[in-house]
């Protein structure tokens, strides 16, 4: 009897723990409950919050990108027959000049002689087809931008037949040029090979050398510069720039057995005029100083502003020579020296490590009379 009560009793406490237990556990759960509830309910209004601020935030950013004075001059208005040009052509245009220039370098690596000149045929009718549809791009769109007068009587279909004809009559002159271009090319060639004594061969050069990389841009880009086709040079020594680290204006005049010794940071004017043989190494600018400006205090364009270079010129690293100087026939730069004044032929212009102030030595070449 004594062992009965007590079992119940046992009983009776495990029962009433264990309703103790589920009230409690009830308890928790309700109170976890609320407290997700409240949580979620201040990230309900907090995300409905944010997708308010971002929603104002994007709607004020556009209303202030579409005022037409903040994109005055920034934006081109489509028409059709006037599109731009494209960059993933242009790249095109390159590879497949560099291509013909320089057979087995670029572009296919397996050359066979016995069908090289029919592989020459069919890149050079592809070059030509993508020259004219990137410099009737060019055209139209120059056109287009300045508003030329001669076209003003027309509609658009007849200025974009004048447009094509005038691209086509331009790229078949470009082509033209091709073997003089790879002639003028091989003696750059020459340059870089003799001028490197790390060099072992021409393929060193042509493969890997970022001059001749340059050099081959710049010489495409000058002879359409030459043709006045617009857009389409200026872009394509830009993609040069990107590639090499060498800045040359498509409007410069640079002779035979140019070289230019590792070449990062070069700069060449657009009026710049180089003659043969010379070399310059890396980090020089032939640039402009102030220029001249106008009635209205714009900077007065298309005047000569860079410098003259003559043949047999050395040029060495971070030399800057600025303005519409000459220097002479034979002349040596040395390195980290700003030059304002004509250097005589044969003249060699250094900086000694002694020197303070920027004072700077220059020796006159002694006369053979």
């Amino acid at each position: 009897m004594f062992f009965q009560v007590c079992l119940k009793s046992e009983k009776s406490k495990l029962l009433t723990i264990r309703m103790a237990s589920n009230l409690d556990f009830s308890l928790f759960t309700l109170h976890f409950s609320l407290k997700m509830l409240t949580f979620a309910q201040k990230l309900y209004i907090t995300e409905k919050m944010s997708a308010k601020t971002l929603a104002d935030t994007l709607t004020r950013t556009v209303e202030e990108l579409a005022r037409p004075e903040s994109y005055k001059d920034l934006y081109h208005e489509h028409n059709d027959g006037v599109p731009l040009p494209s960059g993933e052509v242009l790249q095109q245009i390159i590879d497949l000049t560099r291509e013909i220039i320089f057979p087995g370098y670029y572009g296919r690596s397996c050359i066979d002689t016995n069908t090289l000149k029919y592989r020459l045929g069919v890149d050079t009718e592809q070059l030509y087809s993508l020259l004219v549809t990137q410099i009737q791009a060019g055209l139209s769109f120059s056109n287009f931008e300045q508003g030329t007068a001669v076209f003003a009587a027309y509609n658009q279909n007849t200025i974009n037949m004048e447009m094509r004809r005038m691209a086509e009559e331009r790229a078949e002159k470009f082509i033209s040029k091709l073997p003089e271009l790879r002639r003028v090319l091989a003696t750059d060639v020459v340059a870089a090979f003799n001028g490197d004594p790390a060099a072992k061969n021409y393929g060193e050069i042509i493969s890997c050398y970022p001059v001749i990389k340059e050099l081959t841009v710049y010489r495409i880009a000058h002879e359409l510069w030459n043709l006045d086709v617009p857009l389409i040079p200026r872009m394509l020594t830009e993609m040069a720039h990107s590639e090499t680290g060498i800045d040359i204006h498509p409007g410069a005049t640079i002779g035979e057995y140019f070289t230019i010794d590792h070449g990062t940071g070069v700069v060449i004017g657009e009026t710049s005029i180089i003659g043969n043989n010379v070399k310059l190494y890396q980090g020089v600018t032939l640039g402009a100083k102030s220029f001249p400006l106008d009635e209205d205090g714009n900077p007065i364009k298309g005047i000569p502003r860079h410098p003259i270079l003559e043949d047999d010129v050395i040029v060495y690293s971070n030399a800057s020579i600025l303005g519409r100087i000459t220097i002479g026939k034979g002349a040596v730069i040395g390195g980290n020296i700003w030059v304002t004044k004509d250097v005589p032929a044969g003249a060699s212009i250094t900086q000694p490590a002694h020197a303070l102030g920027g004072v700077v030595t220059v020796t006159q070449a002694k006369s053979n009379n």
